[in-house]
């Protein structure tokens, strides 16, 4: 993805989408019919062997093959180890991670290292099945926030 520019024009659709409890064939006919172009990963770690069809390497071949989509891994939208660690282990409750990663988007000022256009028809992709407490709500949110005429939509 390229550099920001001024002025870019609006508005854009940002779709996301958690891969936990959807079958390869429910995953991929969602974006191939919300008319994703890119997928815009933002796990944090996209090699596990929980991520079945989603690792990395795997998911860039199938998003190519089965509907000639882009992939494209960024970690600036992703937690940090230790904001996702306290989460999973309990040490903060799900209203303290949105805090946190919210700010850390803000530290990490990520409206500045996309275009709006660059996002426009991407998918941010993560695990969690719902959006509702997911990093990716977040992030689009918070996008959506500092871009404005931003609509989402959750797959």
């Amino acid at each position: 993805m390229s550099k920001p520019e001024a002025d870019t024009p609006l508005p854009i659709t940002i779709f996301t989408i958690g891969f936990a409890g959807k079958s390869a064939r429910e995953f991929f006919a969602a974006l191939t019919d919300a008319g994703v172009r890119v997928v815009v990963d933002i796990r944090l770690n996209n090699q596990s062997q929980l991520a079945g069809f989603t690792k990395k390497q795997d998911l860039e071949y199938f998003l190519q093959q089965l509907g000639g989509l882009g992939y494209d891994h960024r970690l600036e939208l992703a937690p940090t180890k230790e904001i996702l660690d306290a989460y999973r282990k309990k040490v903060i409750d799900w209203a303290e991670y949105e805090r946190r990663f919210h700010q850390l988007l803000l530290d990490r000022q990520v409206e500045t290292l996309f275009r709006p256009t660059d996002l426009d028809g991407a998918c941010l992709l993560c695990s969690e099945p719902t959006a509702d407490q997911c990093h990716r709500r977040v992030a689009a949110e918070y996008l959506r926030d500092h871009w404005r005429d931003v609509t989402i939509r959750h797959l």
